[in-house]
């Protein structure tokens, strides 16, 4: 009944609760929404004016044009674009508010924050081309957060975290194709112009602009990466585990839920303190237990090893456990179903921030002056809320699996340092010279309804490995892959190839673990794809190429946000092919889906591959790398 839903038994267990209880989750809502519109999904529907909605007949038996004259083309390159600036809204937003705290610690007005990585903040400072010398922490960290700052606003210049993070070929074909953007909040409001009725009709100008935009996309979430890594730490390996398992029934357990750590860290801290343990231990309890969900859930993991709960598309399915006392949420990717479900258990559902509130739960808003006092007070309602059921029933299903997480770009080539210390790239392009690793591939993205969660990750995760491909993953698809146990030692000895299997044990040999590394390394949240592109781009600068001549590709089988598109577009625009599992909503323009699937390679060398089929998707990401790999004049592997 439920295998159709998920690959994730913990999350079937569930369902079969949910059922029993008449408690409607994602999937209800999905199927009763059944068939969707045609129209949308095909982006042939525009609602850019109050003369429309109008619809394209991708059959051509009705209208071929809008009320204005639109062609299918244009309102397909235009409802594209609005997801590229919704996503580069989103992804620079965080990283604004990031911005803002690390003003605050460098005026001395966030007591409650702190720079927690000064080598990673001079680093940062002097790749932007400061002086760092003679200055103190807080000096440095007001002139990064100053410099961050002035990436929102329109300016001469081009986005300094686009042009001091890519190779000069890349940076040189976005200025020939004049989609440098100038200012990340400028680029997002050129996009809503330019796609309003009456402004530019050209399919093609417009999706030069959604380059434009998706770029101040990319610059959003290396900044989100690089303040976070500052703010909170850069991530190291942890160990730690996965999947609803880890709740556990005699603690307060608090879910931790979003994309920003500014909130989660703060919650972590107050629940270390000995005046808040005491609270939840005459309460009755054992103690208190943050879980994570999403990328708030990889924020944690990846810096303090707090284990992962559960991912995107079943965010419900906890709460069904009656274990979970709170969510505690800051903003994306956040259902506000939650409130609903929750109702019928009591959970506490906790919104943290102006801009995301959600009817039926309880809003504490949390600011840099105050923000362990709100914490406490949080943690106050989570205690409650577990007196209130720790001798009711719960049912928590017995699976998790370990994880091993903590794999940011300074992790990666420490652990390769281990092998090589004078020149720490080496052992990788090596590997990928003799063929040992035949190449590079990237999953990314979201879970989506459409698609059994997980299934598709877990099928080309599996095809990939055993072909001696390497793979990072970041958000909820990394997740995934924590929660089915493919982020362990034991993964690589089951499912990787031969030469795969030899490189990542001996780094691992080599780091003191006794075991290899997993064959994939957890590189982070959403924001950290840039992790990914710093690698890509330290191998391009060494090897003397640029980023489109690389073995490397991307993948997001089961992508469903707005964020997910303007990533999927910077990855294209930085040469990387990218591999999407579920069908995009631009099929109705035959113009667009040409220039994204092979016009693109010609102008920008990366493009995508729509693929819904997991095992041919991995067969054609391989086939990428093998022409990759002749283009380098590396030796090819058939397969």
């Amino acid at each position: 009944m439920t295998a159709e839903k998920s690959c994730d038994p913990s999350v079937n267990e569930m369902l079969q609760i949910a059922k029993k209880k008449g408690i409607s989750t994602v999937w209800d809502r999905y199927r009763a929404q059944l068939p969707q519109c045609g129209f949308g999904e095909s982006g042939l529907c525009c609602r850019n004016c109050v003369m429309g909605p109008c619809r394209i007949d991708p059959f051509g038996d009705g209208p071929d044009k809008g009320i204005c004259g639109a062609t299918a083309d244009t309102i397909v390159a235009r409802n594209l674009n609005r997801y590229i600036a919704a996503g580069a809204a989103s992804h620079s937003g965080h990283a604004k508010h990031l911005a803002h705290v690390l003003k605050k610690v460098s005026a001395g007005k966030a007591a409650d924050y702190s720079v927690r990585d000064e080598a990673k903040l001079v680093a940062v400072a002097r790749r932007l081309g400061f002086e760092t010398g003679g200055l103190t922490v807080s000096e440095v960290a007001g002139r990064v957060a100053d410099a961050a700052l002035a990436e929102f606003s329109e300016r001469e210049e081009p986005l300094a975290w686009v042009e001091s993070t890519l190779t000069g070929g890349r940076l040189a074909k976005f200025k020939e194709l004049g989609v440098m953007p100038s200012g990340i909040d400028a680029a997002i409001s050129e996009i809503l112009q330019r796609t309003t009725m009456g402004v530019d009709a050209d399919p093609v100008n417009n999706l030069l602009g959604g380059i434009k935009g998706s770029l101040a996309d990319y610059a959003g979430c290396h900044l989100g990466t690089d303040l976070s890594d500052i703010l909170f730490g850069t991530p190291m390996p942890v160990f730690s585990e996965a999947n609803m398992g880890v709740l556990k029934e005699k603690f307060v357990n608090i879910a931790l839920h979003g994309h920003n750590p500014v909130v989660s860290e703060m919650i972590l801290a107050a629940a270390k303190e000995d005046a808040v343990l005491d609270q939840a231990k005459e309460a009755g309890a054992e103690g208190i237990n943050l879980v994570g969900i999403c990328c708030t859930g990889n924020e944690l993991l990846m810096r303090h090893g707090v284990q992962a709960l559960t991912h995107s598309v079943s965010q419900e399915m906890p709460i069904l456990t009656g274990a979970l006392d709170a969510i505690i949420v800051d903003y994306q990717c956040v259902y506000p179903s939650l409130t609903t479900v929750a109702q019928c258990y009591g959970t506490k559902v906790v919104t943290t921030m102006g801009i995301a509130k959600i009817p039926g739960a309880v809003h504490v808003e949390i600011d840099e002056e105050n923000a362990l006092v709100k914490a406490r007070e949080i943690i106050a309602l989570a205690i409650e809320r577990f007196k209130a059921r720790k001798d009711a029933p719960t049912f928590i299903p017995d699976v998790k699996s370990s994880v091993v997480a903590g794999f940011s770009t300074e992790a990666i080539v420490g652990a390769l340092a281990k092998l090589n210390a004078q020149n720490p790239l080496k052992p990788l392009i090596d590997s990928i010279i003799d063929g040992n690793i035949q190449g590079v591939v990237l999953f990314a993205g979201c879970n989506n309804v459409k698609v059994p969660q997980d299934s598709n990750y877990l099928a080309m995760v599996k095809e990939l490995a055993k072909r001696d491909v390497l793979m990072l993953a970041t958000g909820c698809g990394a997740g995934a892959l924590a929660r089915h146990g493919f982020l362990t030692p034991e993964a690589t000895e089951e499912y990787a190839g031969p030469g795969l299997k030899a490189v990542l044990t001996a780094i691992g040999m080599a780091n003191g673990l006794g075991k290899p590394l997993p064959p994939v390394l957890h590189i982070g949240s959403c924001v950290d794809n840039s992790r990914a592109v710093d690698i890509a781009v330290a191998l391009a600068n060494t090897l003397g190429v640029d980023i489109k001549e690389l073995p490397v590709a991307a993948s997001a089988p089961e992508y469903m946000h707005e964020k997910a598109i303007a990533i999927g577009t910077w990855a294209i625009s930085l040469g990387i092919p990218t591999h999407l599992g579920v069908v995009p909503p631009v099929v109705g323009s035959s113009l667009v889906t040409s220039v994204l699937t092979q016009g693109a390679e010609d102008i920008l060398g990366g493009y995508f591959i729509v693929e819904t089929d997991p095992v041919k998707a991995a067969e054609a990401l391989f086939a990428v790398i093998q022409k990759r790999r002749g283009g380098l004049n590396l030796a090819t592997r058939a397969w």
